[in-house]
């Protein structure tokens, strides 16, 4: 089944979950992940310079960069001023999903309950994220929820590593896995972009088997 969110990912199915505190960062960090074999990626707006963060690794070229933690329709739109490509948020809101529609941008609001998904299936959206994935119970509370949306797709995000994602990417039902392990603040602080070059190309294999 095709999703709005399908044309812009373009078949990637692992999504890194950036948080980037240094503007200087974005170039390396962009360059490590392309290098992995990375194909998309999504900038949170958790800190003051994300914004130039996420202007910049879209001008890589490489990456189909989206924005996350959007919280308001006013950071949607500075997000797809910025380049972003979807917008990505951690709870549902009508004021986000409209903004979106009318910048003509796919976003996948987050989920935790089927009145949720309700809601979003009522708003027309046929992509939602559920978050936080592994404390609501992982697999099997996405199995369970999936169950009387048959139409509806999937990005997990929250507590997911290399080990549990090739689980999710198995059911029919997931579109994509989000993970923030691929490049933490503790590879960002210390340089570490080879580390983040590996644990993507470990994690893209992973997602292709």
């Amino acid at each position: 089944m095709s999703t709005a969110l399908d044309a812009v990912l373009n078949g990637c199915r692992l999504l890194p979950v950036l948080t980037v505190p240094s503007t200087a960062m974005a170039g390396p960090l962009a360059d490590a992940l392309a290098a992995g074999g990375a194909r998309c990626a999504e900038v949170t707006f958790r800190t003051p310079g994300a914004e130039r963060v996420l202007k910049e690794m879209a001008a890589h070229g490489g990456l189909a960069v989206g924005a996350g933690t959007v919280l308001t329709p006013e950071q949607a739109e500075r997000a797809v001023a910025a380049g972003a490509r979807f917008v990505v948020s951690p709870g549902f809101d009508e004021e986000v999903v409209a903004k979106c529609r009318e910048l003509g941008v796919s976003v996948v609001p987050g989920i935790a309950t089927a009145t949720e998904l309700m809601r979003a299936l009522r708003a027309g959206l046929d992509t939602v994220k559920l978050f936080p994935a592994e404390p609501l119970g992982g697999l099997r509370t996405l199995r369970a929820l999936a169950a009387p949306f048959p139409g509806m797709r999937f990005v997990p995000t929250g507590g997911i590593d290399a080990y549990r994602m090739a689980a999710y990417l198995a059911d029919p039902a997931v579109l994509a896995v989000g993970g923030s392990w691929l490049a933490t603040s503790a590879h960002l602080e210390t340089g570490n972009y080879e580390e983040i070059r590996r644990l993507t190309a470990d994690a893209v294999e992973r997602s292709t088997v």
